[in-house]
């Protein structure tokens, strides 16, 4: 079905209000907490479903992203709905035990959020070449924020009474599973792709720089062939494993670390920090389009230094870890919409799907074996009875990553052919 452009911003609404439904990926915290209470599961054990979510998540965008340049974005938005309906849904029945949820919540969860997650990127980037940073900031906005409404949302459903646990957690996953059913599937009825070789009305490609001649579009075997694609592959790594960390420990850091002068809940700071989060990607892809986005990323990165070294690494009360988390979401924010455009910008719009597909296995593979990692940490600092020593190993180590992932993007240039 060919479209005009005079429609193309009804894909962005329809972007944002799935977007909204698949944030709630960073709402995991929430029930790690009354989980370890329930089942008395280690915190290893409680953030094991959130990191097979992101590993799935990240194996389905590869899979979605070539499926949807063949078939096209509905289908495959429609189909990731389904799986994570489905996968909240079986989490109220099998979710008594780890593996329970890491099958239900983190497999069937996470293969749903990935299918639907491409859709929308891909479609808004073939609709605004345009506004590319924007857009894409705009589109991915809602997933940011998701948490500012499914945290308190969560934390409300589950209640604060731990024997009435068994019932309110898988009554939560219940209505979890209704709203994804309804919204998911509904918004990517709304998404089409532009016909062949349209452009808005007025806008021409810009002109290379310096007389150099780019490839236009690479299918995913040339784009593997460069060495661009694994420094941003490497570059997303470091600064999602920043962002990804921090929002697995947030709401246990505002427990633990703050509790006598928390001014807010866990889920509440979690819902603040996504607030940010959410703000960064419009905030960081607006500016993308303006300064750059290897000036963009330094600068990110940059961002992300100043919240471990001086916020998050030694906070003991409760504002100055707020504004760490807060300035780690809003930095963070910005990678989930910088890297869709550089991956268009470096790569070319007609295979976005499968390339950022394959780009996206950077934030996967850090969100499965960071958040692990560094849990594994905090468990020995608890025993040790030393958490603030944790935490301080935890944020210097991933400022140490944002350093270096400053340094890529200065590196890191356009692909060219003379």
């Amino acid at each position: 079905m060919k479209e005009s452009g005079g429609n193309r911003w009804r894909f962005v609404a329809a972007a944002l209000v799935m977007q909204l439904c698949l944030g709630v990926l960073y709402s995991w915290s929430v029930f790690r907490g009354p989980l370890e209470m329930l089942h008395g599961w280690t915190r290893e054990q409680s953030i094991a479903p959130y990191r097979y979510s992101l590993l799935f998540f990240t194996i389905a965008m590869v899979i979605a992203g070539f499926w949807q340049d063949k078939k096209g974005p509905r289908l495959v938005g429609s189909v990731g709905g389904v799986l994570l309906a489905a996968g909240c849904l079986l989490s109220a029945w099998i979710g008594d035990t780890p593996g329970g949820l890491i099958v239900a919540y983190g497999v069937l969860g996470g293969l749903g959020v990935g299918f639907a997650y491409v859709t929308p990127i891909a479609t808004c980037v073939k609709w605004f070449p345009d506004k590319r940073g924007m857009i894409v900031g705009l589109a991915v906005m809602g997933f940011g924020a998701g948490s500012l409404i499914f945290a308190p949302l969560l934390e409300s459903l589950i209640g604060s009474d731990a024997s009435l646990y068994a019932q309110s957690i898988p009554k939560t996953f219940m209505v979890m599973s209704a709203v994804f059913f309804v919204f998911v599937i509904g918004a990517a009825q709304v998404y089409r792709v532009p016909p062949a070789g349209w452009k808005p009305e007025g806008w021409n490609p810009p002109a290379p720089a310096g007389g150099a001649v780019s490839k236009v579009d690479y299918t995913p075997g040339e784009m593997l062939k460069t060495w661009q694609f694994y420094a941003l592959w490497v570059l997303y790594a470091l600064g999602a494993s920043v962002g990804l960390v921090a929002i697995g420990q947030a709401s246990p850091l505002v427990r633990e670390m703050a509790a006598g002068g928390a001014a807010l809940t866990g889920g509440a700071a979690l819902g603040v920090m996504s607030a940010f989060n959410g703000l960064g990607r419009l905030g960081w892809g607006s500016l993308s389009d303006k300064l750059g986005r290897k000036a963009t990323a330094v600068t990110m990165f940059c961002v992300h230094l100043v919240a471990c070294l001086f916020f998050l690494r030694t906070a003991s009360s409760f504002w100055p870890l707020l504004i760490g988390l807060c300035l780690v979401g809003f930095a963070f924010g910005g990678y989930l919409a910088l890297l869709p455009s550089f991956t268009a910008d470096y790569f070319g719009p007609r295979n976005i799907g499968a390339n950022y597909g394959l780009m996206f296995s950077a934030y996967g593979l850090s969100g499965y074996f960071v958040p692990g990692y560094f849990a594994g940490i905090m468990e020995q600092a608890r025993s040790a009875g030393d958490l603030a020593g944790g935490y301080n190993q935890v944020y210097v180590t991933l400022a140490v990553g944002a350093a270096i992932g400053m340094v890529l993007a200065l590196l890191v240039r356009k692909p060219q052919t003379n």
